[in-house]
């Protein structure tokens, strides 16, 4: 195999420490670090590094793209940020498993807003039939974590009821099917029917058998539960759910949401239970915009049954009106929509809910129904959910790491999934300094890893995986923008993937060298 001589590079090795001068030589997938002279290295490929970072590959542990990185295997939005290894199966929305090729469908139909459709039939139902598709066929390693949802839909279906100690035993015994199958972890989203339907004990006794198994909670905690009187309650259920169960905790996209609370509020919840000895920690991305399904802004009994459930209520006349009353208007002026598929509703692409009333004549909330029930659920909305001006110390805590939650679909997504990663390095390290370059690498990197409890991805630490980046910290840059969020990163150079380029010289060569990470095989 050809070797890489990476040489004359600041190596910025991913563990938070300074970083030193020196080259990376990349033989059979491995590293070696040589802090010395490397001129009597011999070496295939030669790049000069000098003036450059090299660091490794960025992981993102909140990436919606189970499905459509098939569709778009090479990945671009995600590579020239840097990204190397993603996770998916985050929210409580996992690919696997379900007992049938039909209720599989039905459930990407019910998310296809957030998640979107796999560019052929799915062809799997079980975590080692998905890992296999992934091998060699897309651009970066992949991790899945097992969501509540499909759990449910297993053991109980997609109603609104108490799952009885029989169906939570079966839904235990799928969950520990799939870890020995290569999953991580246990997943919820708790605003996203059917998961939404479980109870904190439901949740608490399915952790148990997740951490039998070394894996972890990772959270989008049940915003419900939220009142003004308390505001963190969503996040305090899932610490108890920590507590309770022994399972590390993580909550995702955690941030500050305007005007509830102060930024010292949410941290100090995480640094509390920390001080308790939990394992607690967090991710957070680097854009105040938000990202899901419209469908999240229903009430959550209208999805009760299912996908046929939901179009039947949207259609009836007294559900609307029921639904109307109960639905929170303050999104209409400033969430935009994305993700129309039907020609004629493509001039709505980019338009927030009221200006598009505005320009059918229609009340908000049927404009909310009636493109819903035209585009058959898969509308994508993207709004303000976060407070930018407390960001910062999401980012820079040493509990947090970062993550993209990326939606890679519609004409107009978040920005995030564009910029997540080149705007922690360009703006929050480089010239906002709220954390060095190396700490800002570090949750990038190797604290993501021991989350997940990857044994030789993260670092650069002689005899890892060749996954590395190499980029001008001058010149890193995230263009994108709520107006053009479709622009590329820029600034990173060289992109490898277990040992091959996937971005040289800053173009994408094509290279699809990803592999599935399975837990057990790639665990510590």
């Amino acid at each position: 195999m050809a070797t890489t001589l990476f040489k004359n590079g600041l190596i910025i090795n991913g563990l938070g420490n300074p970083g030193f001068y020196g080259s990376v030589l990349v033989k059979d997938n491995k590293i070696s670090i040589i802090r010395n002279n490397s001129e009597t290295i011999e070496s295939d490929n030669v790049i000069d590094c000098s003036g450059k970072i090299i660091s490794p590959g960025f992981i993102d542990l909140h990436s919606h793209t189970a499905l459509t990185i098939f569709g778009e295997p090479e990945h671009k939005p995600k590579v020239f940020q840097g990204v190397t290894t993603e996770m998916v199966g985050i929210d409580g929305i996992s690919p696997v498993p379900f007992k049938n090729k039909s209720e599989l469908e039905r459930y990407i139909w019910l998310d296809s807003g957030l998640n979107d459709y796999p560019p052929n039939s799915p062809d799997w139902l079980k975590t080692i039939d998905y890992l296999n598709k992934i091998d060699n066929k897309v651009a970066v390693n992949v991790a899945c974590i097992i969501g509540n949802s499909p759990l449910r839909i297993w053991s109980v279906g997609w109603d609104q009821v108490e799952a009885s100690k029989d169906q939570i035993a079966d839904m235990k015994s799928a969950l520990r099917e799939c870890m020995e199958e290569g999953a991580w972890g246990f997943s919820t989203g708790l605003d996203y029917a059917p998961g939404a339907y479980a109870s904190t004990e439901e949740l608490i006794s399915l952790s148990e058998e997740a951490v039998k198994m070394g894996g972890f909670y990772h959270t989008h905690t049940r915003a419900l539960l939220a009142t003004p009187q308390n505001y963190l309650a969503p996040f305090e259920e899932a610490i108890e759910i920590g507590e309770k169960s022994d399972i590390p905790v993580h909550l995702t996209h955690y941030r500050q949401n305007p005007g509830q609370g102060t930024y010292q509020d949410y941290l100090g919840l995480v640094e509390n239970s920390r001080d308790k000895g939990m394992d607690v920690t967090f991710d957070s991305y680097t854009y105040p915009y938000s990202g899901t399904t419209l469908t999240i802004i229903l009430p959550i009994w209208s999805k009760n049954g299912g996908p046929e459930a939901l179009i039947k209520n949207l259609s009836s006349t007294e559900s609307r009106k029921k639904m109307a009353k109960e639905m929170n208007p303050s999104g209409y002026p400033t969430h935009w929509l994305t993700n129309f598929k039907k020609p004629h509703n493509k001039k709505y692409e980019g338009l927030s809910v009221n200006e598009i009333a505005a320009l059918t004549n229609k009340e908000p909330y049927d404009v909310v129904f009636d493109l819903l029930l035209d585009e058959n659920l898969g509308i994508s909305h993207v709004g303000f959910g976060t407070n930018p001006h407390t960001l910062p110390e999401f980012v820079k805590h040493p509990a947090g790491m970062i993550a993209s939650d990326s939606i890679l679909f519609g004409d107009f997504p978040s920005p995030r999934t564009y910029g997540n990663f080149t705007k922690v390095i360009a703006e929050f390290a480089r010239d906002d300094k709220f954390l060095t370059i190396e700490e800002a690498i570090r949750k990038m990197t190797s604290f993501p890893a021991q989350r997940l409890g990857l044994k030789s991805k993260g670092s650069l630490i002689d005899g890892y995986d060749a996954d590395i980046i190499v980029f001008d910290l001058e010149k890193t840059h995230a263009p994108t923008t709520k107006a053009e969020p479709k622009q590329l990163a820029e600034g990173i150079e060289h992109v490898l993937v277990n040992g091959k380029f996937v971005i040289k010289n800053k173009k994408h060569t094509g290279n699809l060298p990803g592999q599935a990470v399975r837990r057990g095989k790639d665990s510590w």
